[in-house]
């Protein structure tokens, strides 16, 4: 993928979440929001067992298929904590955690299943789906982690600043949360294995272009609800 390529991918994929903003403005409920973030979160881990050339010109990264999904997750916890507050916003965080926790579950039992004598992609399926529990725990401990962190900050760059300064809450809970959850993933998943720094700066500078992307699209969201405060 070209960096062209990219960034239109991530407004194209950015630009879903209008919707979810569109939906609070008419019920005044985030559940629109919730359900993209839930669905967001649980196709990254889908297309992460897909390792994908991002070719910006400068350089060639290889990073999981799902970190411009990903990354837009950021995006919508920070629409949800502008309207909702961080407890809302940690709710979803731990909804989206027990739908991955269950989606593993069925993903196990599927691959347990014993295939029919006459479907030959058991091998193939198996691949795709079966866990690995080292990267499963990883997965898991840097999403916990990274997005409770990201609804931290973001509120506490909100109390401190009054409300002001949309762009600066936005980037600097989103981009530092995105630093976080690729260290901590790559380093427990990939210790003694891969080449983990080669690894954590290609996945780090794939989530700070679509995080730069998000930007204009967080004070879009914002309009949208129809939440002007400042």
């Amino acid at each position: 993928m070209t960096l062209g390529l990219l960034i239109i991918w991530a407004v194209a994929i950015s630009a879903i979440t209008l919707g979810g903003s569109w939906y609070v403005r008419k019920y005044q409920k985030p559940d629109l929001l919730i359900a993209l973030y839930v669905t967001f979160v649980i196709v990254a881990q889908v297309l992460a067992v897909k390792i994908s050339e991002f070719n910006l010109g400068f350089y060639t990264f290889y990073v999981p298929s799902g970190v411009i999904v990903f990354s837009i997750t950021y995006l919508l916890t920070d629409v949800v904590n502008e309207k909702f507050g961080r407890h809302e916003t940690h709710r979803m965080i731990f909804l989206a955690f027990a739908s991955q926790v269950a989606m593993a579950l069925f993903f196990w039992i599927g691959v347990k299943m014993n295939a029919a004598p006459f479907w030959g992609l058991q091998d193939s399926w198996a691949q795709i789906f079966n866990l690995v529990p080292r990267i499963t725990f990883a997965s898991w401990a840097a999403f916990l982690i990274s997005e409770n962190f990201d609804a931290v900050v973001y509120a506490w760059f909100k109390k401190i600043t009054d409300g002001k300064y949309l762009w600066m809450r936005n980037s600097l809970s989103s981009l530092p949360s995105l630093a976080l959850d690729s260290v901590i993933f790559i380093t427990i998943a990939f210790w003694g294995t891969a080449p983990i720094g080669v690894l954590i700066v290609g996945q780090i500078v794939i989530k700070w272009i679509v995080g730069l992307i998000d930007i204009p699209f967080m004070y879009a969201n914002r309009k949208i609800m129809g939440y002007n405060k400042k």
